[in-house]
Order: C-alpha cells, then structure tokens, then sequence
C-alpha cells in the first residue's frame, strides 16, 4: 500500500499602495460577476 505525502507552503507577500489597490479593484469586480451569476 502506497503512502500519499501532502505537502503545503504558505507564502506572505506585502504589496505597495499601487498594488494593494489594483488587488483590491480585480477582486471587486470578480465579487460583482460571482454574485451576479447566483442571481
């Protein structure tokens, strides 16, 4: 019987202002069309 290794990493990044800003942009929009699709 074979053993299945599961193995995971976690990375934390800081982005700038500009950054921060468009991340939070794309997400919205794709908040807008997951929500708009439930409807």
């Amino acid at each position: 019987m074979a053993r299945q290794v599961k193995r995971a990493f976690r990375y934390r990044f800081y982005p700038t202002g500009e950054q921060a800003a468009e991340l939070s942009r794309t997400f919205g929009c794709a908040r807008l069309v997951y929500n708009r699709a439930l409807e």
